[in-house]
């Protein structure tokens, strides 16, 4: 497991570069100009390619129990795809229902991705009840490196948690030094909106939209600001979808509120149209928060480039064409998601920085680098420095191509880019010095991956890349 690569142009949030990189083990040893491999090592000629940090994907749901079944890859089918893809550590959601225990939703989730995982990962700790028994085990947690919580605002009596409980959940973490992510929608105004349109016999895909409308998603997005401004704790919101949302967000920061912003893929391309399509064709684009009018997309692109939304993640979410039709007579049964884990970073690639204006050096920021250093894996991971752990992604920006269902390597039997093209992909991937992809094939070990433990660490914004 030793490597050279070499006459690459190395990107990283900061910088661009021509460099070699000598990894010897799971790290990078050395970077220059004309390094010499040591005999008998492998050398890869990476010219013409960029040379990335491993990307990381800050919000997957890979094991997920939802709305009477379950999402549909394994940890070893998702995290091959995302290798394939050119991420290299996720963070999966783990969260048991609110009736579950804790530390039995723990040993499920990491005792399916324990020699499964063929990339690396780690969790954020849903807290869907509060009690004393929730808050041991939250600490115990925490001790054991899981250093970030998830809380959903929205999916009464499932995931859902009441305001006392987000305020407690905001203490401890703002004492234990973990961030909070969460889901912001206004549950009530879900809950009464959904009935209201069914008993209108508004029972379709395309309501999903109206029944968790853009006001829903700002007011929610507020409220978690308000509840982190009075605790003092450190928020993350997940997939903002909307201008209005995006202001909440902002304007919270800009009174001084430690909150982080993430998008997901799906948002900057799919609009609310997809979903409007009659039958399964639309249930298969049924999330939340919902896709959105186009409009919005404008505004997204624009808080990426000036780093005003902070990363880039999936909210991959399997769920196949038969599971959708679950919601065929009631848009509230179709379950929630799409599979994107393979596909974010040729994405994020093609029609941010190729055909819009999006810099490299902020593509590798927002889809690798702050998520690393937000939840307390940088340097380790999104930095190609000495020392790093060796996950790169050699990238070649000539590749041409289109998505398809046909050859995804999720488990899912329908892709939600159908069609769309790409400008470029991974040529290889190495997951700490091991070539894990070489030219759109998985060729590593499966069950390679490791538990990720981190250290409670601040975020405080950072500059901009340019």
């Amino acid at each position: 497991m030793t490597l050279l690569i070499k006459n690459g142009q190395i990107v990283t949030a900061q910088q661009q570069y021509a460099a070699d990189i000598l990894i010897e083990g799971e790290t990078i040893a050395m970077i220059g100009e004309n390094l010499i491999a040591p005999e008998g090592i492998e050398t890869i000629d990476a010219a013409g390619h960029y040379v990335f940090p491993g990307f990381i994907d800050p919000h997957v749901h890979v094991h997920l129990p939802f709305m009477g079944t379950f999402a549909k890859d394994t940890h070893a089918t998702a995290s091959q795809a995302a290798l394939i893809g050119g991420t290299t550590t996720f963070i999966e959601m783990l969260a048991p229902a609110g009736s579950d225990e804790l530390r039995d939703g723990w040993n499920t989730w990491t005792g399916m991705a324990k020699n499964s995982s063929a990339c690396d990962y780690t969790f954020h700790i849903g807290v869907t009840r509060w009690d004393g028994e929730t808050e041991q085990t939250l600490r115990e947690l925490v001790a054991d490196g899981m250093t970030s919580f998830k809380v959903f605002l929205a999916y009464k009596g499932a995931f859902g948690i009441e305001d006392s409980a987000l305020f407690n959940t905001l203490t401890l973490a703002k004492e234990l030094g973990v961030v909070v992510t969460a889901h912001c929608e206004n549950a009530e105004l879900v809950s009464q909106l959904q009935a209201k349109l069914l008993a209108e016999g508004k029972t379709g895909s395309g309501w999903h939209e109206p029944s968790r409308p853009e006001q829903v998603e700002a007011d929610g997005t507020a409220h978690f600001a308000t509840f982190l401004e009075m605790t003092g704790a450190e928020g993350y919101v997940v997939h903002l979808s909307n201008a209005k949302a995006l202001k909440a967000a902002l304007d919270a920061r800009k009174r001084g509120v430690n909150i982080h912003i993430e998008s997901v893929i799906p948002h900057f391309l799919l609009d609310k149209t997809f979903a409007e399509r009659p039958g399964v064709e639309g249930a298969k684009y049924v999330m939340s928060p919902p896709l959105r009018d186009k409009l919005n997309q404008a505004a997204l692109w624009q808080a990426l480039k000036d780093g005003e939304i902070d990363t880039v993640a999936t909210d991959h979410c399997p769920f196949d064409v038969a599971q959708k039709h679950m919601g065929d007579n009631n848009f509230t049964l179709i379950p929630n998601g799409i599979p994107a884990i393979e596909d974010r970073v040729n994405l994020l690639y093609t029609y941010g920085v190729s055909r819009g204006g999006l810099s490299l050096n902020r593509f590798v920021d927002a889809a690798s680098t702050r998520a690393a250093q937000i939840f307390g894996l940088y340097p380790k991971k999104g930095a190609i420095e000495v020392g790093s752990d060796a996950d790169l992604v050699i990238y070649d920006p000539q590749y041409r191509g289109t998505i398809s269902a046909a050859t995804s390597h999720v488990n899912n039997d329908y892709s939600g880019f159908e069609g769309f093209e790409i400008d470029g992909r991974p040529r290889v991937v190495t997951v700490r010095g091991q070539v894990a992809v070489r030219d759109g094939q998985f060729v590593g070990e499966p069950g390679r991956g490791q538990l990720l433990r981190r250290s409670p660490r601040p975020a405080p914004r950072q500059k901009v890349p340019g």
